[in-house]
């Protein structure tokens, strides 16, 4: 984490010396204000005091704009920093692939309360060590400069003070810092749930469960948050009891050298103070020290995401691929694991352009692995996979997205207004574009300014299913026939009546694109060029709907025994469908 700061490192530099300044400045003035007093106590002329007192205003200036200028340079510096990383994050979601390997909660801690771990390090486990540093060293060289043992005891009780506590505030927080960063992403991700889930919750019962859930993750940080608050209590103490010590002592030598004529009183007095003041230098450094253990842990989950490997091979930039020539796979095979079963077991499909194919099959069947490796959210374990002549692996992925877009299963939709929505495909496009759209996957061109709500919930399951298709319709078009448009479970979640309307609606708006159409929905297949059947990750059945229908096969007995869903599709199999708790077919 500290070298994601580096490039600001003459910044961090100056944060340092303003920081040392204060602190310093801090320490003399003190020093000046103990000889002034003592000096004065035996009434000298007033001149020889005037030196003291114009040292004295400097000083108490030089504190206040060195520590001012100590925060502006360190926080800007930090803040900086800050938005580097958080940018990092940003980019490497981005890849689409981290996302699926947390939840929502958890990943909004790490995005925000992780990433600020960055800014707490660098402000008050960066600079202040090295300040108290460059400050300490100053204030052992006056005491030593007046009274060799008084310097010694001092650079011990700093030592003890600014090292040793530190160190064992560390080591006691490092605990409770794991603790508290798992406890805070524990009640972020209960609190997320709940909320979002909240009407399936309150419609079986489970609301009364989820919140107490939440209100266990609460007690747990309130609990880690007290305990770090009694390690932060016993660093101060101790850090106190080493000040009050080293000043009795500092006393007792003072006094012992002037009573032997080693050392004036007036030097004493200024030996004394300056031990006081010197303990302000190593103060904030336990507190800081405690606070590294949460530290690390946010920061080891910061860098969980920006560390996982990803699921495509990065590739250099590169010209689009020539248009033209449609879609060719060859010996595709696709598994998630070294031990996993293969979910594409080696197939072979062909889309010519304008060419419009179906894709069925029981659930596992390969089906959505075979749109995730089109939309390149992964790569290919074995196989080709060739775009108007290119391999889509040489290409840059947001190369083959401009020519294979359409709608993922989990297609989003953000809190914003359908136009804003839509204008993620194409942001330069005309209100006129939008509204023409609109028309064509059958929802009311007025609708442009209506809000979608959280994830869409302000709009019905058709019209959300309807405005993805209209968002995949504005990628602009490659070649002839535009993208390949592929459209994974579009019906899915809708009753049969929406379910009918939208397919109709979606094959209707397609008319002459080239098409991969991925569905448990066997109505309307009669209009598609050729349908597929995949089972066990391999093709099995392949022609026209009309054709299949008459030979036997998977084909033929999902269409007499199928009522409009997936799940007897893969009971048909023998393999009983699995649903997620919100209800999805996977």
């Amino acid at each position: 984490m500290i070298a994601l700061a580096r490039p600001r490192g003459t910044r961090f530099a100056l944060g340092v010396l303003a920081g040392a300044t204060a602190t310093a400045a801090g320490v003399a003035l003190l020093v000046v204000a103990a000889w002034l007093i003592a000096t004065a106590a035996t009434s000298p002329p007033l001149t020889a005091l005037s030196v003291a007192i114009v040292a004295t205003r400097a000083l108490g200036v030089t504190r206040g704009v060195a520590r001012y200028l100590e925060r502006v340079v360190t926080h800007d510096a930090a803040l900086r920093t800050l938005s580097d990383v958080r940018a990092r994050v940003y980019e490497r979601l981005a890849r689409t692939e981290p996302v699926h390997r947390f939840r929502a909660g958890d990943l909004v801690t790490r995005l925000f309360s992780d990433t600020d771990a960055t800014q707490d390090l660098l402000v008050r486990g960066l600079t202040p060590p090295l300040a108290a540093l460059v400050a300490g060293a100053g204030a052992v060289a006056v005491s030593t400069a007046l009274l060799a043992p008084g310097g010694l005891l001092l650079a011990a009780g700093l030592v003890l003070g600014g090292v040793a506590v530190p160190l064992a505030a560390a080591a006691a927080g490092r605990g409770p810092g794991r603790r508290r960063a798992a406890g805070r992403a524990a009640l972020s991700t209960a609190l997320v749930d709940t909320i979002h889930g909240a009407p399936d919750l309150v419609a079986y019962g489970a609301m009364p469960a989820a919140i107490a859930r939440a209100d266990a993750a609460d007690a747990e940080l309130t609990r880690v948050e007290r305990r770090d608050a009694g390690l932060l209590g016993l660093g101060a103490g101790a850090s106190a009891l080493l000040a009050g010590l080293t000043l009795w002592g500092t006393l007792l030598l003072g006094v012992a050298a002037v009573r032997d004529g080693v050392l004036a009183p007036i030097p004493l007095a200024v030996l004394v103070l300056t031990a006081l003041a010197a303990f302000e230098i190593v103060a904030p450094l336990p507190g800081a020290a405690a606070r590294l253990g949460t530290v690390r842990a946010a920061g080891a989950r910061l860098f969980d995401v920006l560390d996982t490997p990803p699921a495509l091979t990065p590739r250099p930039a590169a010209a689009p691929a020539p248009a033209g020539r449609g879609l060719q796979i060859r010996g595709l095979r696709v598994r998630y694991g070294p031990d996993e079963p293969w979910a594409l077991g080696g197939i072979d499909l062909d889309v010519p352009p304008g060419r419009r194919i179906a894709v069925v099959g029981p659930s596992g069947s390969g089906k959505s692995t075979l749109a995730a490796v089109l939309f390149r959210f992964r790569d290919p374990d074995a196989g080709t996979v060739h775009l108007d002549g290119a391999d889509v692996t040489a290409l840059p992925a947001d190369t083959v997205r401009a020519h294979v877009t359409g709608m993922p299963q989990d297609s989003h939709l953000f809190a914003s207004t359908v136009r804003e929505n839509l204008r993620l495909a194409r942001p330069d496009a005309t209100d006129a574009e939008l509204r023409a759209v609109l028309a064509r996957v059958g929802l009311d061109p007025a609708l442009l300014d209506t809000e979608a709500g959280t994830h869409g919930t302000r709009l019905s399951g058709g019209m959300r299913r309807r405005l993805a298709l209209a968002r995949a319709l504005l990628v602009p078009a490659t070649g002839d026939a535009g993208p390949l448009l592929v459209l994974d479970e579009p019906t899915t979640h809708l009753d049969p009546d929406t379910r009918a309307a939208v397919l109709d609606d979606l094959l209707t708006a397609t008319a002459g694109r080239s098409l991969i159409l991925i569905t448990h929905d066997m109505e309307a297949l009669d209009r598609m060029d050729e349908v597929v059947v995949l089972v066990d990750g391999r093709v099995r059945q392949r022609g026209r709907a009309a054709e299949l229908r008459r030979r036997s096969g998977w084909y033929r007995r999902a269409v007499l025994g199928i009522a409009g869903g997936g799940a007897l599709s893969g009971a048909l199999q023998g393999r009983p469908a699995t649903i997620s708790s919100t209800g999805a077919e996977r």
